[in-house]
């Protein structure tokens, strides 16, 4: 008997549409459609850097596959190739965001 007790005091309606509230009012789900987006186009920049830009700096390299490049320092290896292929995924995402917000708060100025 305690538990239908227990169960009439909760007010889910009530939490269920403040929760709702919050999930709009905070644009939680803006963000997560954001993040999602944001996965997808990481794999597209990344995509790009492996099959179109690296390509092109590998004939400029002598062994031609320049995200191999590394060196080994008391039996560390240090995967030089591979850091450089993310610096440039980087300043790719980077500026992709870049002129994304810059378009963004421009037309949200005028």
């Amino acid at each position: 008997m305690k538990h239908k007790k227990i169960l009439k005091k909760l007010p889910i309606k009530s939490t269920t549409s403040e929760f709702l509230d919050f999930l709009k009012e905070q644009k939680v789900i803006s963000l997560a459609i954001a993040f999602i987006i944001g996965g997808a186009a990481k794999d597209l920049v990344t995509s790009t850097v492996n099959n179109l830009i690296m390509p092109i700096i590998g004939i400029i390299t002598p062994s031609g596959s320049w995200r191999e490049i590394s060196f080994e320092i008391l039996n560390s290896k240090f995967a030089v190739g591979q850091f450089l292929g993310s610096v440039v995924d980087f300043v790719i995402v980077a500026l992709l965001i870049f002129f994304v917000t810059k378009k963004l708060l421009k037309n949200d100025k005028s």
